[in-house]
């Protein structure tokens, strides 16, 4: 049961992160990570499937390498965090709910701090770029 329910929850990642790639309001990076955890702990198969992927090699890979991310998806998922995170904070405060407030605006700072500091920033080399 819990193989198959990964396996649900990894094409779930695939086709977000899919939609991700192509609007730009979506972030990619955290649906297809999703999807390669699920299917790294589901089924070898789709894993190497998975990893031998244009979506996967594009968004993820060198990520999963420890190479960081590049720039253009940094920013991505840091601006749709913020947007998000912006909803949630602007309808607790209209509603007077302060605390929870302060705690969104900390992990709101956690989150740019990690992806500005904490993750490695990966610079595509022009000359194997296509």
């Amino acid at each position: 049961m819990k193989k198959i329910l990964l396996i649900i929850v990894g094409c779930i990642g695939v086709g977000l992160g899919a939609v991700g790639a192509v609007v730009p309001m979506i972030p990619a990076f955290p649906f297809l990570m999703l999807a390669a955890v699920c299917f790294a702990k589901s089924s070898e198969r789709l894993d190497r499937w998975f990893k031998g992927t244009k979506l996967y090699k594009n968004n993820l890979e060198s990520f999963v390498k420890g190479q960081g991310m590049t720039w253009k998806t940094k920013i991505k998922v840091m601006i749709t965090v913020t947007v998000l995170m912006s909803i949630g904070f602007i309808m607790m405060f209209l509603k007077a709910v302060y605390v929870p407030c302060i705690i969104l605006g900390c992990v709101w700072i956690f989150h740019i701090v990690y992806f500005f500091f904490g993750v490695k920033t990966y610079k595509i080399n022009e000359n194997t770029a296509s």
